[in-house]
């Protein structure tokens, strides 16, 4: 199926210049059973797409009509059939012709329509049916694609035919020179699509049983989920407030069946997270909404591998936290100073501090054992910051440092310097003093563990497993994600170009978790 569509594809897109994607789209929309609207200015050949449409089936019939407001019903679904009225008195349309008896149909300025027509294709594009007279007829139509260079008006009714258009692209003028200039040039007439590759109805009929047995996986339910609570909020880049973006049911109901459309062009039995790069052009409302749409479209895809490497670089983390906790402690306690031995170690890295603040203070531990080394009275006080824990806001940390941008820096569990406390320090045998007031440390009773959580650690990989292998294969599911999102017969250049770039950044990241990795395991 995917080589069928694949040669499909390169046939319409034959004497067209720079509207890969509105092709692919449209043919999607078409094999789906779902509508298109193709926003842009005159002159880009949106109708040319339409009329391309057109060969991708085999004896295929179209309409096409430039809507005014000046348009009736008669232009467009045929005229009144006075023969009938007079002999059978019945009114019917003469439907041959027109739109009702089109498999392809495009309707260039559609929200200049008046309210009848606009009405009637509400019919149309949901159920595929038109009622003439008293007689619901059944439509042959595979496409009805839409066309403008305006969004339709806000408070003029036209929001129930703006939500029946699934996929709506943008279709701009050509933006390269030597494309431009090769369209210049031109003047071949289009050749036919090969017989061989055209669609028939018999097969169409039987596309359409197929898709509807396509699985849609529960991972791919709950991350459709996931980006329908995020359209709650969504954040416009300029705008102070976050925005809700509204999709009807309808619409997602539709969305799930151009996925399995997608799967089934793709040769395959079950949606893909890769399939889901398609919805970035069916969520949006405003132009504005485009791009931050496809931002949160991209980022739900690589979302589990990008999740697992998070949880796997915090675990790493904390045994880097903790080697280093166990080589100071080890130091001192190598030296003869034996005076923290009792100390519990929360999460690895931090004593408490009692008795201060609401009793939720910590002090790092490397900071803490190394405030041993100052003997004199000129080193007796050290500089420090206190500030609430960004994972925890209840617990506050305190940290040895004389310059808090350099302790934040590369840092992101750190909170911005604004926020920091600059405190006094010193510490004795038993004690430590926050701006000359004297607080215990807590300390173990008999048969107490030393090393205590407050929160929940990062998931590590299942215990024996050689974490090089799990970084690898992690990468390796990443870079075949990515490679499948590049590779989608429906993703645009813009697409390929912005997958590049997270992998990249992707990649940047495995390389730290494996340097990460070797530190742990070599001490690299």
């Amino acid at each position: 199926m995917k080589s069928r569509i694949q040669s499909l594809l390169s046939q319409l897109r034959r004497g067209l210049y720079e509207k890969d994607t509105e092709v692919a789209l449209s043919l999607l929309a078409a094999i789906s059973g779902q509508s298109i609207l193709l926003l842009g200015p005159p002159g880009v050949a949106k109708s040319m797409v339409a009329r391309r449409l057109k060969d991708a089936f085999r004896d295929a019939r179209s309409f096409e009509y430039l809507m005014s407001r000046f348009s009736t019903p008669d232009e467009i679904f045929g005229p009144v059939s006075i023969s009938q009225l007079r002999t059978n008195d019945r009114y019917r349309r003469m439907t041959d012709g027109y739109l009702p008896s089109a498999d392809v149909v495009f309707l260039d300025e559609i929200w200049k329509a008046g309210p009848a027509i606009q009405n009637t294709l509400l019919t149309v594009l949901n159920e595929k049916t038109y009622l003439n007279g008293d007689e619901v007829m059944r439509l042959p139509l595979k496409l009805l694609m839409g066309a403008s260079n305006e969004l339709p008006t806000r408070g003029e009714g036209l929001e129930a035919l703006w939500d029946r258009f699934l996929l709506r692209v943008f279709s701009e003028p050509i933006r390269d020179e030597k494309t431009f200039s090769a369209m210049l040039v031109d003047d071949a007439p289009l050749q036919p699509v090969e017989e061989a590759l055209q669609v028939t109805d018999e097969e169409y009929a039987q596309w359409q049983q197929a898709i509807a047995q396509i699985a849609v996986p529960q991972a791919i339910l709950d991350t459709l989920n996931d980006i329908r609570r995020a359209l709650r909020t969504l954040k416009i880049e300029g705008d102070e407030l976050t925005r809700t973006v509204y999709v009807s049911d309808r619409r997602w109901k539709q969305v799930v069946r151009l996925l399995r459309a997608s799967a089934y062009i793709h040769d395959r039995k079950e949606v893909k997270p890769e399939d889901l790069l398609l919805l970035q052009h069916a969520l949006w409302t405003e132009p504005d909404e485009r791009e931050p749409i496809a931002r949160l479209v991209r980022s739900r895809i690589l979302g589990p591998c990008t999740e697992r490497l998070y949880a796997f670089q915090k675990a790493m983390g904390g045994r880097l936290k903790a080697r280093k906790v166990e080589n100071v402690i080890s130091e001192r306690r190598n030296e003869g100073d034996h005076r923290d031995d009792d100390l519990i170690i929360y999460d690895d890295c931090l004593y408490r501090i009692d008795n201060h603040g609401n009793g939720q203070t910590y002090i790092w531990v490397s900071d803490f054992v190394q405030m041993a080394n100052r003997r004199s009275p000129n080193d007796a006080t050290v500089r420090g910051v206190m500030y609430a824990d960004p994972q925890e806001p209840s617990r506050t940390i305190i940290r040895v440092y004389r310059n808090p941008d350099l302790l934040r820096e590369g840092n992101t569990d750190i909170p911005p310097v604004s926020t920091m406390t600059t405190v006094n320090l010193q510490r004795d045998d038993r004690y430590i003093y926050v701006n000359g007031s004297r607080y215990p440390l807590h300390r173990a009773l008999r048969g107490e563990s030393l090393h205590q959580y407050t929160r929940q650690q990062a998931p590590e990989e299942a215990p024996g497993q050689d974490l090089e292998t799990a970084v690898d294969e992690l990468y390796q599911q990443a870079t075949l994600l990515g490679t499948a999102c590049k590779n989608h017969l429906f993703a645009t250049a813009d697409d390929r170009a912005l997958f590049d770039d997270e992998m990249k950044a992707f990649q940047r990241q495995i390389a730290l978790t494996r340097a990460d990795v070797r530190q742990v395991l070599y001490g690299d």
